[in-house]
């Protein structure tokens, strides 16, 4: 575990360099990344503006999957693909809001944005990208402990009206290692996509954001 922390830290342009230890009842392994930046390359989650277009990196799902234990192949491989690639063929598009999809789910991460930007980001739950397994998992009832905090953070800034249960599920789900979430001018989307199709990148194009407030997950 240890010298697969440390080659995933390398190839991410990193050092792994002191640390401690706890002692608990199950095994714990994290790691916290300090460095710098320069100020004009930093990517905030309160740019968003109305009319931009609004993508993800990476399909949604992990906790669902992980949940199911049923074959994690596909989610171990998109939990162990580093964000930098898609980072890099991002830049030069000078994205207005970006933040990773994580522990909140897609929704939190979403109102999280719209909140930081004053906007209301619109999402098509039928846009969503699902792992393999996931929507199978949400329609078997299969939830994790994540999805009643998440919908108890986001849930009063959300509305879903029409959305059928596995989808909201699925935009509810914590992530793990998830993608980013993206906004950008709408002129941009197209070249956009072409670009991460060209490289070879996943990318799904799933809203739009718009003057407002909150979060609207349509079906």
């Amino acid at each position: 575990m240890f010298s697969g922390a440390d080659e995933a830290v390398r190839a991410a342009g990193a050092i792994l360099a002191g640390g401690h230890t706890i002692r608990d009842t199950e095994p714990k392994y994290g790691l916290a990344v300090v460095g710098t930046v320069h100020p004009d390359g930093v990517w905030v989650k309160s740019g968003a503006q109305p009319g931009d277009a609004v993508f993800l990196t990476k399909p949604l799902g992990t906790g669902l999957v992980l949940a199911t234990k049923g074959d994690l192949s596909e989610a171990t491989r998109w939990m162990t693909t580093l964000n930098d690639r898609a980072a890099e063929v991002l830049r030069p598009f000078s994205p207005h809001a970006v933040t990773d999809v994580t522990g909140f789910g897609l929704l939190g991460h979403a109102h999280e944005t719209a909140d930081r930007s004053g906007v209301r980001i619109r999402l098509r739950a039928s846009a969503l990208p699902a792992l393999d397994g996931a929507l199978e998992a949400a329609r078997a009832g299969v939830r994790t402990g994540g999805d009643p905090r998440n919908r108890e953070f986001a849930g009063a800034h959300v509305s879903s009206e029409g959305v059928p249960e596995e989808l909201l599920a699925l935009a509810y789900d914590a992530q793990t290692a998830g993608g980013l979430l993206v906004t950008l001018p709408a002129e941009k989307a197209l070249s956009l996509e072409a670009e991460f199709e060209r490289v070879g990148l996943f990318l799904a194009r799933v809203g739009t954001a718009e003057k407002g407030a909150g979060v609207v997950l349509e079906p």
